[in-house]
């Protein structure tokens, strides 16, 4: 199959019988989204659920607005039993992901070329007891073995070699996600999560911004962010053109733009950690309000006492316990653009993960990914 190329840069059927039925679709695609619900940024999804969510007593008299809100994908239903073992050690693997779909809300941030594709994918696998966590990155442009994925109407897409890993989304929506990411590590997905562009303004917004420090000016057209050299806290809008500026920093490459969002979600977390959310309750509940907005998950996470249970197991995870990394990988000697799997390194990341312990330091040592060159541009804080 030929190599695909990515692009840079409704109301939604009421009533609990039409959840249900949507949720029973064996394509496993979600409800149809409203005009906002164009999904970015995964990076934050699994954080901003854990962080703004924790409290539940206080937002109970807002159970049946915030529950409305959800969308969900029953994943299980879509990909039945040609999945991974599923290994209760304790740990917890979960796909966060975003799309670069520009529809609706989303057009000030580029040109919709067509179907949505991820734009932004980590896989988040939890340590047992929740105190530690390791973030894979896995950049959009990987050429990898793409599996064959049901669409939305019925039929099959094939997959194939050098496919572009976001285009898995395109061909398959979320279910497809996740088959391309299990089929590639070897690790059964618990949970999927994922979040839009506006809504992520949102959050960061009602959370009163995030602060980080430039080491050194960023003028980037493009995602239209410009900051001096100094310490700033970015609004919604800000926040949303740091996470998707690649030209105006580092090497330009879509590897420095991972780099960029790993030191946001860490400032994030910071900010979540630090506000004291409970000790507000109008600020809970608006920060949970557009957080909920703005999540599609899983089905088993597709409800208020569902998502509150699990930001409960994430109290414990603080930001020092997050280990941050990038699939290894090397450029494609066909095309300078793409980016290849390094299969031995990356088997030793995956093997990690199963195993519930710490990626080994020479597993991402020569990896194309730890030279977007931007430790020196933004930092947490």
């Amino acid at each position: 199959m030929a190599e695909q190329t990515s692009q840079d840069g409704d109301t939604p059927e009421n009533g609990e019988g039409a959840r249900r039925a949507r949720r029973m679709r064996p394509t496993g695609q979600r409800r149809r989204p409203r005009s906002r619900r164009r999904k970015i940024l995964l990076a934050v999804a699994w954080t901003a659920a854990g962080g703004i969510l924790v409290g539940g007593a206080g937002l109970g008299f807002a159970y049946v607005k915030l529950n409305g809100n959800l969308e969900g994908v029953d994943i299980n239903a879509a990909l039945g039993s040609d999945r991974p073992e599923e290994v209760d050690d304790g740990s917890l693997d979960l796909l966060v992901l975003g799309s670069d779909s520009r529809s609706g809300d989303n057009g000030k941030y580029g040109r919709d070329e067509g179907g949505a594709r991820s734009d932004t994918a980590m896989v988040v696998h939890l340590h047992e007891g929740r105190k530690k966590a390791t973030v894979v990155s896995i950049p959009r442009d990987t050429l990898v073995t793409r599996p064959d994925c049901a669409a939305e109407d019925g039929s099959t897409v094939s997959g194939g070699q050098r496919q572009m890993f976001n285009t898995a989304y395109e061909a398959g929506g979320p279910a497809c996600a996740v088959k391309t990411v299990e089929q590639m590590s070897g690790i059964r997905m618990d949970h999927y999560l994922e979040v839009d562009f506006s809504g992520f303004q949102e959050i960061i917004d009602r959370l009163g911004g995030v602060e980080i420090t430039t080491g050194k000016a960023i003028d980037d057209d493009k995602s239209g962010l410009h900051l001096d050299q100094g310490t700033h806290t970015l609004d919604g809008e800000q926040s949303l053109g740091l996470v998707r500026t690649r030209h105006g920093v580092g090497d330009g490459s879509d590897l420095g733009r991972i780099q960029l969002q790993q030191t946001f979600l860490t400032a994030l977390m910071h900010r979540v950690q630090d506000m004291g959310l409970l000790s507000s309750p109008k600020k809970l509940y608006g920060v949970a309000d557009a957080a909920t907005k703005s999540l599609t998950t899983d089905a088993e996470l597709d409800s208020v006492p569902a998502l509150l249970d699990f930001a409960q197991g994430l109290k414990g995870l603080k930001p020092q316990g997050m280990e941050m990394l990038t699939l290894p990988v090397e450029y494609d000697a066909a095309n300078a653009n793409r980016v290849l799997p390094q299969e031995k390194a990356g088997a030793q990341v995956w093997k990690a993960l199963r195993a519930d312990k710490g990626v080994p330091a020479s597993a991402t040592e020569g990896s194309a990914g730890d030279k977007g060159d931007v430790d020196d541009v933004v930092s947490a804080g």
